[in-house]
C-alpha cells in the first residue's frame, strides 16, 4: 500500500503563477500552473478513454483563479482558461512534486514529438 500524503499548507502565488505545498512530512513543492494545467487529472486530460493524455498547448500564461477543497483528499483547481474539472488528490500533487522534473521533460517531449513549441 503506498503511503498518504496530506498538505500542512497550500499557498497560490499568483503574480508568479505558482502554486506552492507543503506536505506533513516536510516536502514542499513549488509548482508552475501551466504544469499543473497540462498534467490535469481530469478525463479530458488525462486521456482514461485514450492510450495517452490530451496534448495541452499554448497553456505558458495559464493561472488559476480559485481553489476549492474537496472533502480531505482533494482540491479542484480552476484556471482562468475556464478549465475546472479533474480533482487533484493529495497523492497526486505530491506525486506533480516529487517527479516534476521527469514529468515536464515527459511533456516537452511529448510537445516536440507532436512538432509544436512552448511560447516565450
Amino acid at each position: 500500500m503506498s503511503q498518504s500524503h496530506h498538505p500542512a499548507e497550500i499557498v497560490l502565488h499568483r503574480e508568479e503563477r505558482l502554486l506552492e505545498l507543503a506536505f506533513d512530512d516536510g516536502a514542499r513543492f513549488r509548482l508552475p500552473c501551466e504544469y499543473l494545467r497540462v498534467y490535469s487529472p481530469s478525463s479530458e486530460v488525462a486521456g482514461y478513454h485514450r492510450k495517452r493524455p490530451l496534448l495541452q498547448t499554448g497553456k505558458e500564461q495559464v493561472n488559476i483563479t480559485d481553489i476549492v477543497q474537496v472533502g480531505h483528499y482533494a482540491v479542484k483547481l480552476v484556471f482562468d482558461d475556464g478549465h475546472q474539472s479533474g480533482l487533484y488528490t493529495w497523492n497526486y500533487l505530491y506525486d506533480l512534486g516529487a517527479n516534476q522534473a521527469a514529468h515536464w521533460a515527459d511533456y516537452l517531449a511529448r510537445l516536440e514529438q507532436a512538432g509544436r513549441q512552448r511560447q516565450a
